[in-house]
């Protein structure tokens, strides 16, 4: 019992990470391709509570040390290197917005800071991705061997976990386009947005089909265990018919019930991926596997993890609600 609750909440601290940190990966992005008038919006939207999304990657880092030994050194030692380029992006997008933002001075360096803000946001959702592809995937050797390209770099350096990689950069900047359709005030900037919404979720809905397409050419099996999942097809089929209604939301400007649905259709899609995952944690490329129960950390450490994890539910929740709403009781601009 206490194996499940422990991996029913890594999977929650994921799907929140999801959601909320990649909303505030894609207001980096959207900045981008948005441009400077969009940076009053953004540092108003995410300044508040942009360190607090991270939180739910550490209580998923902490879950996987502590609770599952054995999968997390598997994870960090063949998928190092992509681990490594994501702390350095978060690093790097985290530095260069306080900087941003905080700097008392106005001057040409904040030009630089929005530069490494903007492409940072993109190398790291990029390389979350990646890594998540390589667990979907079933591309890790099971062994180290001899070879370091064969264990270090093939795992990850591969067209479907770019495809994945792909995938999570647009979805987040869809999310992030969902949220910030909230914080803007003026007529031409909600226009602006919500045409970039809907284009980024049919970009979104091709990059998908591309990674099944590429499973399939590739000769995994993420689409075929995908497909013979009831569970999973579900999910899909859910997330699929909120589409007509976040759109007419869109159109409505409903905020509120807007950023629920489309929470609700992000739950579906990485709900979808997490229950044919289950009960496995990374599966390799023969088709063994890590699960949660062959992982486990003793008994007693377990006990004590899931009593933590249940203060921690007890106190974070309260503690958010309180930070939201504190922070956004104002509506932001989006600025000309």
């Amino acid at each position: 019992m206490y194996t499940e609750l422990i991996a029913i909440v890594l999977g929650i601290s994921l799907i929140l990470y999801t959601i909320l940190g990649g909303a505030d990966f894609g207001a980096g992005i959207i900045e981008l391709f948005i441009g400077d008038r969009s940076i009053k919006t953004i540092n108003k939207a995410i300044a508040p509570v942009w360190e607090a999304n991270h939180m739910w990657l550490i209580i998923a880092i902490v879950i996987m040390f502590n609770g599952f030994p054995k999968a997390y050194s598997t994870l960090s030692t063949a998928l190092h290197i992509p681990i490594m380029l994501v702390l350095l992006g978060i690093i790097m997008r985290g530095a260069a917005f306080t900087f941003r933002h905080y700097d008392a001075y106005k001057d040409g360096s904040h030009k630089v800071y929005s530069i490494i803000f903007r492409f940072s946001s993109i190398f790291t959702v990029l390389f979350l991705g990646i890594t998540l592809g390589a667990l979907f995937g079933g591309t890790i050797p099971p062994d180290i061997g001899d070879s370091f390209t064969a264990y270090y770099i093939h795992p990850w350096f591969n067209l479907f976990c770019l495809s994945v990689g792909i995938f999570l950069t647009i979805l987040s900047t869809y999310i992030a386009a969902i949220f910030l359709l909230g914080e803007v005030e003026t007529e031409e900037g909600y226009n602006i947005l919500a045409v970039f919404t809907r284009r980024l979720f049919i970009a979104s809905l091709l990059s998908g089909i591309g990674i099944f397409l590429i499973s399939y050419f590739k000769e995994l099996n993420f689409h075929s265990r995908f497909l013979n999942h009831p569970l999973s097809i579900v999910m899909g089929i859910a997330a699929t018919v909120a589409v007509p209604f976040i759109f007419r939301m869109i159109k409505q400007k409903s905020t509120w019930r807007l950023r629920l649905l489309a929470g609700a259709q992000i739950l579906f899609i990485i709900s979808g991926w997490l229950v044919i995952q289950w009960p496995d944690l990374i599966i390799f490329s023969d088709d063994t596997s890590l699960s949660i129960y062959n992982t486990a950390a003793p008994l007693a450490t377990m006990k004590v993890l899931l009593y933590a994890l249940l203060f921690g539910i007890c106190t974070i929740f309260p503690a958010l609600f309180y930070l939201f709403k504190v922070f956004k009781s104002e509506k932001n601009v989006l600025s000309k």
